[in-house]
């Protein structure tokens, strides 16, 4: 099985800055995909805080992060199976295009 990295981009609302019941129902959601997708989501992530990030150059200056909200790690048998599998994920609902999950393959580390 390959890993793949989930990176959720968009401009989502922080759980604790929603109000109580779309809190709740959003943590429903993402509590039904992951049971769907089962032993596969290797590591469910972390959120992340768009407003405190940084983007450090190799020039040495610093610019605007892009706005990435969070990350999970699944394992999949290929990109179009980890595609499928992200096809229905919660952060995707709002169905208005401001919202993406970027799907990344993870290269083992090599021998040194």
């Amino acid at each position: 099985m390959k890993k793949f990295i989930l990176l959720y981009r968009g401009p989502a609302t922080p759980a604790g800055k929603m109000d109580p019941g779309k809190a709740k129902e959003v943590m429903r959601a993402w509590g039904e995909w992951m049971e769907r997708v089962g032993k596969n989501l290797v590591d469910v992530g972390q959120p992340m805080e768009p407003c405190n990030s940084v983007a450090l150059l190799d020039d040495g200056s610093e610019a605007e992060a892009e706005q990435l909200n969070g990350y999970s790690v699944i394992e999949a048998e290929s990109l179009d199976n980890a595609k499928d599998m992200v096809r229905d994920h919660p952060f995707l609902s709002d169905k208005t295009g401001k919202f993406s999950v970027d799907v990344y393959e993870l290269l083992p580390n090599p021998e040194m």
